[in-house]
């Protein structure tokens, strides 16, 4: 066990990449736009705009002065990055195989995703994280400041999500209110992903392209090394690290939910040859039981239903990465 966990869960160390990694990198056209960055302390009718603007074109927007205090953020990261460098037997406890997706508090290593079976160059660490109360005793209590520093961030980054959520109703004629309840009262789920330096990042990624199967998702990358890359007229966005800000993207629940007005975009991670990146993101996610289906405020005559409606459980069990 002590040996799997120290190639597993530790960062890798290799002068190469191993065998089971290489696959090339399909050619990808730098695409030169960056994602808006929204000031959310700005005017309610300039914000509602812009956040719907960037929703509908990009499926992606970085927001700051949103409320998340920059010491919490910092803190978060720091004790993030602790825990990926904690020895290995301080972490048995939480890892599992790959295999083991119906486990809730796990880390895993090297995920191997059902598209492909092909191996990816990340550690994950993912935890329940809300309600804070009910999901707090199953969080690692290594490093001491772990614990604090989630129960600090998370709140008040879900806050952020809701509100935006209700921007975004306001300005496609939905109900303020409308994602909230089942809609938006499954758990949150928080990845923590730390991705080594890779010596030959060309023949591996941290993530596959994917899209988010949840409601909406805020990221944090602390620090100043980019690697996450967004899908954008045929090529690839980087996602440029902007000090105090949160990355959000809609998940395929918002693009179902407001009949495709806003968009869920594949999105992936590439690895970096001299530095290694954390990045930390909240899943705000409808209740298991939820049917989510378009919204009948947003379905009538000259704009039929382009989705089906699916109970959230059996969309998580046909979608899985």
């Amino acid at each position: 066990m002590e040996k799997l966990l120290s190639s597993a869960v530790a960062s890798h160390d290799h002068e190469t990449v191993p065998g089971r990694f290489p696959f090339l990198l399909p050619p990808a056209p730098p695409v030169p736009v960056s994602l808006p960055v929204i000031d959310l302390s700005g005017g309610r009718d300039e914000v509602r705009r812009a956040v719907l603007r960037a929703g509908k074109e990009f499926g992606f927007f970085q927001v700051v002065n949103h409320g998340v205090p920059e010491r919490t953020m910092r803190e978060l990261g720091t004790a993030c990055g602790e825990f990926f460098r904690l020895p290995a037997a301080d972490k048995a406890a939480l890892y599992s195989e790959s295999e083991d997706t119906e486990r809730t508090n796990r880390l895993f290593s090297s995920t191997m995703c059902v598209s492909g079976g092909q191996t990816y160059w990340r550690h994950c660490l993912r935890l329940a994280c809300h309600p804070v109360e009910s999901t707090k005793p199953g969080w690692p209590e290594k490093p001491a400041a772990f614990r604090p520093a989630l129960e600090d961030f998370i709140v008040p980054a879900r806050s952020v999500g809701m509100e935006l959520l209700r921007l975004l109703c306001e300005g496609i004629g939905l109900p303020p209110d409308y994602f909230e309840g089942d809609l938006s009262g499954g758990e949150v789920i928080l990845n923590a992903n730390h991705y080594p330096a890779c010596p030959d990042p060309g023949v591996t990624l941290g993530l596959p392209p994917h899209c988010d199967r949840n409601l909406i998702t805020v990221l944090l990358q602390p620090g100043y090394v980019c690697g996450l890359q967004v899908s954008y007229n045929g090529g690839w966005i980087d996602v440029e690290p902007i000090p105090e800000a949160l990355v959000i993207n809609c998940g395929q629940q918002l693009e179902i939910a407001t009949n495709g007005l806003l968009r869920s975009v594949e999105h992936r991670a590439v690895a970096n040859v001299a530095v290694g990146r954390t990045s930390v993101a909240a899943f705000i996610m409808p209740t298991m039981d939820c049917v989510v289906g378009p919204a009948k405020e947003l379905v009538g005559e000259g704009s039929p239903a382009r989705y089906g409606s699916v109970a959230f459980r059996d969309f998580m069990r046909s979608y899985k990465l």
